[in-house]
């Protein structure tokens, strides 16, 4: 008997030890709909007179600058002490916003810097990554361009793929993405986007393919729920389970959206249109960079509500409503998912 409990002693004790010498770090990535981030020059490639001086939003230097201050507050805000590593962001207008909104919106001391790629959008409107060096190493980027072959004449915007490297030195490939709106009607504009979701689900297999485990990560404004067809089936993101396979893709925005929560308000009802898929390997918490279920999380700050007036509750405080300048943040809230760095603790000799 006595032989047997040394036996567990040597077998649990040093797996239990094992545990002790690690700590976590936090690394958070943030999805953020920032409604028409527009600067004030003419493009003369795109359809933007809406967002300039003389155009019917009125939309001027001050609009401009605001606008710059508020998307560099939420930021700060939803980092704390530490500013997000990663921050994917939809609706930007061009190189010159993003410039302007690292350097000039309080964001400078951080360091920020960004990839973007000019769409063939109508509006001018794109996606980008911002991104803090340190803590994340580009290693690759591309747009992908969508050409639909059942409307050839509609330009949308790309998605982009981004990869780096962490301070692990795991690879995240990240997949940052604004599909069509439903402007249209849901049941018109569906097919357009399950063809993208389609085209992104061809990437991560190809991703599957060549990397053992990959480590994949799909953010942004779907203008779908994380029960619509694009994404359970074009996508095929499931609810995130308890024994995870690195071969399929979960959905961490499901969960919040079965509680009723969301990032979007229509129609009195909140929704999930912004989402945060990632492969099973990332939910792995056996690895050094991993994430949970319940690290997914609504950044819903009081500052970018007001009140509901037309249905019980609060809203975004939006930009604009309608052709009316409101002074507000967006129209969306930010989503953001804490991811863990392990790493061994120091040990005495070490401090």
């Amino acid at each position: 008997m006595k032989k047997f409990v040394l036996i567990l002693f040597l077998i649990f004790i040093p797996k239990a030890a094992q545990m002790q010498n690690y700590e976590r770090e936090q690394f958070r990535i943030v999805s953020y709909n920032v409604e028409n981030y527009f600067d004030t020059v003419n493009d003369s490639a795109t359809m933007d007179e809406e967002f300039l001086p003389d155009g019917v939003r009125h939309w001027n230097f001050s609009r401009y600058k605001t606008k710059q201050v508020r998307i560099g507050k939420v930021l700060a805000a939803i980092g704390g002490w530490s500013p997000p590593p990663i921050v994917g962001l939809c609706e930007i207008e061009s190189k010159k916003a993003l410039v302007d909104l690292i350097h000039n919106s309080g964001l400078h001391a951080f360091n920020y810097q960004f990839v973007h790629y000019d769409s063939p959008d109508i509006r001018g409107v794109d996606v980008a990554l911002l991104y803090r060096p340190k803590q994340f190493k580009i290693t690759y980027s591309k747009p992908i361009t969508i050409n639909f072959p059942f409307a050839p004449e509609v330009k949308t915007r790309d998605v982009l793929m981004v990869s780096g490297k962490v301070p692990t030195g795991d690879i995240l490939h990240i997949f940052v993405c604004h599909l069509p709106s439903r402007l249209e009607g849901e049941l018109e504009s569906e097919n357009r986007r399950v063809f993208i979701a389609q085209i992104i689900r061809h990437q991560v297999d190809s991703l599957i393919y060549v990397y053992k485990n990959p480590n994949i990560i799909i953010m942004g404004d779907f203008n779908d729920y994380p029960d619509n067809k694009s994404i359970t089936q074009a996508l095929r993101a499931e609810l995130p389970e308890s024994k995870p396979q690195a071969d399929k893709l979960y959905n961490l925005a499901l969960p919040l959206h079965l509680a009723g929560k969301g990032t979007y308000k229509h129609a009195g009802q909140w929704g999930m249109l912004d989402q945060f898929i990632v492969s099973g390997n990332l939910l792995n918490i056996e690895n050094h960079f991993y994430t949970q279920q319940s690290d997914a999380h609504v950044f819903n700050a009081i500052f970018l509500l007001e009140k509901d007036e037309a249905d019980i509750g609060e809203k975004p405080f939006r930009t604009y409503n309608g052709f009316i300048y409101h002074n507000g943040y967006s129209d969306h809230l930010p989503l953001y998912v804490d991811f863990w760095i392990k790493q061994e603790k120091a040990t005495e000799e070490e401090e």
